[in-house]
């Protein structure tokens, strides 16, 4: 197959300047490169193509004789356009400034030769899932949790070294934390194996902790469960996580609180609903009934004369208090539910069949309006 035009491969024109060419083909290698396409034998093409076009065209006198003769100019010049090698001999002139991108790409942490730092380390925060009665979350309770944290080994503070020992440069990094490996024409920072990343080594691990730093170790604490709280809210509760490391503070603990459905009231906001029945009797002439409220009270509700199934009624302030203003309350919605008698008595049935009579039931009725429905 005939090759491509090597300005045509890097898509850039003939007037391009060095840095112009360098950048097209970084664009292009980190697009194609094989670990970032493995087994795209297509991907692996491009990028040698790619590579053979920037081997001729970033070097001065290659890139005379190609301009001038073509192909033909660079087939016999030393390191031709099928010898990689030199390309690399330079990494960080050719990607130092995308080393970064490469390093996260392909598992490494960033910087490859800085000597990581040995001061304290925050601990890891924690998650705790707990379940409480929907009344417990509009009154609020305290809940007494138990969990396991890591704790830093009082031992060696968190050092994970043994008493009268030390932390030494790990020999394998030198301290950067990395390594580097060739993966086809790049050399790939990885963590290093030796240290994990650490950059030191310990000579003697901390007998207590086995060298972590670190010990597991049960908590047990009182939480206060604020009154008004949703479903799904968190509470914060500082430095209740993992303990640090080489002295670091501990982490954080956030308590996930999950409310229990409640058998008979709804929430939405800080108001809540629920649904009470009353007879054809009370909703056709009016009455006045007590509804329990969530704290147990006997409030009274009026229900006004010819009252329709599914109307709603409020109870102001009897709903859920505020999270954030503790004088505040929602309302408490009280949807009637018309109950139609399913055995009725003879007298019962004489009455009816008399109202029946005296309100001249329309055998016929016309549709309602859905807007009325609503």
């Amino acid at each position: 197959m005939a090759k491509r035009d090597y300005y045509e491969v890097l898509g850039v024109p003939k007037t391009s300047s060095k840095d112009e060419i360098k950048k097209a083909y970084r664009q292009l290698a980190i697009k194609y490169h094989p670990d970032r396409n493995p087994g795209n034998k297509a991907a692996e093409e491009k990028f040698k193509e790619a590579t053979e076009a920037y081997e001729v065209l970033a070097d001065d006198k290659k890139r005379q004789a190609y301009d001038q003769f073509g192909f033909a100019g660079v087939e016999g010049m030393a390191g031709g356009a099928h010898d990689f090698s030199s390309v690399f001999r330079d990494f960080e002139d050719i990607f130092g400034d995308f080393s970064g991108f490469f390093d996260s790409f392909f598992g490494g942490g960033g910087t490859r030769t800085k000597r990581r730092s040995t001061r304290g380390r925050r601990g890891a925060d924690l998650r705790y899932d707990i379940k409480i009665p929907f009344r417990d979350a509009v009154f609020g309770t305290k809940v007494d949790i138990s969990f396991v944290r890591n704790e830093a080994c009082l031992s060696c503070n968190g050092s994970g070294a043994d008493k009268g020992s030390r932390k030494k440069l790990c020999p394998d990094c030198g301290g950067s934390g990395q390594v580097r490996r060739s993966s086809g024409f790049f050399s790939i920072a990885s963590t290093c194996p030796t240290c994990n990343g650490e950059g030191e080594i310990i000579e003697k691990p901390c007998i207590e902790c086995s060298g972590r730093g670190l010990i597991k170790k049960n908590k047990k604490i009182k939480v206060t469960i604020p009154s008004g709280i949703e479903n799904g809210r968190r509470i914060h509760i500082p430095e209740q996580g993992d303990g640090g490391l080489n002295g670091g503070p501990p982490g954080d603990l956030y308590v996930f609180v999950h409310v229990l459905p409640h058998k008979y009231f709804e929430r939405d906001g800080n108001d809540v609903y629920c649904m009470i029945p009353v007879s054809i009797t009370q909703a056709a002439l009016g009455a006045d009934i007590y509804v329990t409220t969530l704290d147990d009270k006997k409030v009274k509700l009026k229900i006004p004369a010819g009252t329709q199934n599914g109307k709603v009624l409020r109870l102001r302030n009897e709903g859920i208090p505020s999270l954030q203003y503790s004088d505040r309350k929602g309302d408490m919605y009280i949807t009637i539910r018309v109950v139609i008698p399913k055995k009725l008595s003879h007298r019962e049935q004489n009455l009816l069949k008399e109202l029946s009579q005296i309100t001249g039931e329309d055998e016929s009725p016309e549709p309602v309006p859905l807007s009325e429905l609503k």
